[in-house]
């Protein structure tokens, strides 16, 4: 006949069980064991990106993992492509999560606003890469200088056109990064009086989309001289038309510099020069400013990466 436990025993019995079980609970995500069994906290970091399937966004992300890897924070990276409701998901999941902080690169700079305030409200801090938000608490923004950059644009074309003609801009009026590529850009063609702009659809940042303004504009506008599209898929759709159509003589000028975009200039197309973003450099420096951040640096509200431009010449001379 088996003894009864000492009821002692029994209490030590419950008060492991109870132990153990918070400990369990206490382990959430970023939290891994030593080989002590120490537990270890690592900074979680969500991420929600505009798009992973265009070449600026996908040296964007590896830069920002490299610089995770190398600081030792974990990154939780989504993308919204192009869809907002899809981003507010990605963000409400992220505040579920309790990450230690949010990048976002916002496909809607208004929109965003109410899903960062939630965020806010959990005291999760939020970073802003490429496309900065509208409203919302932002502890910095980190993009290329895209004012610059439009002045940039702006100048390549007056020079190509030698000062007269009728321009289109391929727009995405939604986002941030790209109303200030078109401030830099209507600012500097004010210097140029013989340069008129004959539309401003927009194109959604998309290359199909751009390819069905093009087919538009060309239609309605037979002596077109030239076209700024505010990101190389937006430039690349228009120069497919272009040449589909036999149109040599409208110049294209376009924004991201991305390598099909610079292989397109160095054969000689109607795309002649580009604004040259550098994303491997933005997406190391957000990280690196969020990590100082998190550990109770001040860091600046505004880091602006420096642009240039890319043309034959400058190519030619790599």
């Amino acid at each position: 006949m088996k003894q009864p436990v000492p009821r002692r025993s029994a209490l030590w019995a419950l008060i492991f069980i109870v132990v153990g079980a918070a400990a369990c609970r206490g382990r959430g995500a970023g939290e891994t064991r030593s080989g002590s069994g120490a537990t270890t906290a690592r900074p979680v970091i969500g991420v929600t990106l505009l798009t992973q399937t265009h070449a600026f966004y996908k040296e964007l992300e590896e830069a920002m993992r490299k610089e995770a890897a190398a600081r030792g924070l974990d990154l939780i990276v989504t993308a919204c492509e192009m869809d907002p409701a899809k981003q507010a998901s990605q963000i409400e999941d992220f505040v579920a999560q309790r990450v230690s902080a949010i990048i976002a690169a916002p496909c809607d700079s208004d929109a965003i606003g109410p899903n960062l305030r939630d965020a806010e409200r959990a005291g999760i801090p939020v970073f802003t890469v490429d496309i900065a938000a509208r409203s919302g608490k932002i502890v910095a923004h980190v993009a290329s200088d895209n004012v610059q950059g439009g002045r940039l644009a702006a100048q390549a074309l007056a020079r190509y056109l030698e000062g007269q003609g009728k321009v289109l801009v391929i727009d995405h009026p939604t986002v941030a990064s790209v109303q200030d590529r078109i401030k830099g850009f209507d600012e500097e063609l004010k210097k140029t009086p013989g340069i008129t702009v004959v539309g401003r659809p927009s194109a959604d940042g998309q290359r199909a989309k751009a390819m069905a303004v093009m087919e538009d504009m060309l239609q309605a506008h037979r002596d077109l001289k030239g076209v700024f599209g505010i990101n190389d898929d937006s430039a690349l759709g228009a120069l497919s038309v272009l040449e589909a159509a036999g149109r040599k003589d409208i110049v294209i000028v376009g924004f991201d510099a991305t390598p099909e975009a610079q292989k397109a200039i160095g054969r000689g197309s109607a795309l002649k020069a580009d604004v040259a973003q550098h994303p491997s450099a933005i997406g190391q420096r957000v990280v690196e400013i969020v990590a100082r951040s998190l550990a109770g640096e001040a860091v600046p509200a505004l880091v602006a990466v420096e642009v240039g431009l890319v043309d034959r010449e400058t190519l030619a001379g790599r």
